[in-house]
């Protein structure tokens, strides 16, 4: 991720046409420079700094215009919000002075902020439940249900996912290094299921089988990979915040670490007649 300030000329758009600097190596955080009256909307708690001028409040939903705003608009926008696993509130901090400020948030987990301008991808993102950091005042977030049953139970992400919708910036939390690929019509791309970032809305998702039984069961790399066909673009994560948190849950363990192996013997030699019965499945 680039560590000095993006330069993009500024738009007509629905969205807030915001400025930006990216800092940091693992544990990254943006910063977000606003003119009066812009407005930058972001998950509840990631703010790390603002200059005086900018103002916070809270709101039901995401504070986009696309949400409407009546009461039945407001509600829906939240539970849409509710059912992919994020607070009821985001927080919209406006500059409400004079010249140029700033605000910065950071991501919970190491890895980066993606930065994705939404206009430049056909105004659509499909990315993970907790993907979402913050964004230009404009931009939509709403819920993507799997329409395929298997994609939906193991496709690693469930049956629903973040959809970010508009033609602003939108900042996204990927965990570990990330990887952007971009797939022509019919190309197709095997990933772990719990590596798939995000991908735009031409992107067809579904899964298929990790090989024969042999391999679904002793490759340790699961029973399905997550297959992405284009066209389209798709951003892949080296550490999904799942995998990390299943490491350091199994380290803390009495038998994880070290032991863990060591433990793992003992059941070996009750495993070899079922690995005999395998053997040679295709």
């Amino acid at each position: 991720m680039p560590t000095s300030p993006w330069s993009h000329s500024r738009s007509a758009s629905v969205a807030d046409d915001v400025d930006f600097e990216i800092k940091g190596q693992e544990l990254q955080f943006v910063e977000i420079e606003l003119d009066p009256g812009e407005s930058a909307v972001a998950e509840a708690g990631a703010m790390v700094w603002k200059d005086a001028p900018i103002t916070m409040s809270t709101v039901f939903g995401d504070g986009s215009e696309q949400q409407g705003s009546g009461f039945m608009g407001k509600l829906l926008g939240a539970g849409k919000r509710l059912v992919t696993g994020e607070s009821l509130f985001t927080t919209v901090f406006t500059h409400e002075g004079r010249g140029k400020a700033r605000v910065a948030f950071a991501a919970p987990i190491p890895g980066s902020i993606v930065p994705i301008k939404l206009d430049q991808i056909g105004g659509r993102l499909i990315c993970q439940k907790d993907a979402f950091l913050c964004a230009a005042r404009g931009v939509s977030i709403g819920i993507h249900f799997q329409q395929k049953i298997m994609t939906g139970l193991f496709g690693g992400e469930g049956f629903v996912m973040q959809r970010l919708d508009g033609d602003g910036w939108v900042f996204v939390q990927m965990g570990g290094t990330v990887i952007e690929r971009t797939l022509e019509p019919g190309e197709e791309l095997h990933i772990d299921t719990g590596c798939v970032a995000a991908f735009t809305s031409g992107i067809d998702f579904d899964v298929i089988r990790a090989g024969s039984v042999k391999s679904m069961i002793f490759g340790g790399e699961g029973v399905f990979f997550a297959r992405l066909r284009g066209p389209g673009k798709v951003w892949i994560q080296s550490l999904p915040f799942s995998r990390l948190a299943g490491r350091m849950m199994a380290a803390a363990m009495p038998y994880g670490g070290q032991n863990r192996g060591e433990s793992t013997l003992l059941g070996l030699g009750a495993l070899g007649g079922l690995a005999g019965m395998i053997d040679g499945d295709d």
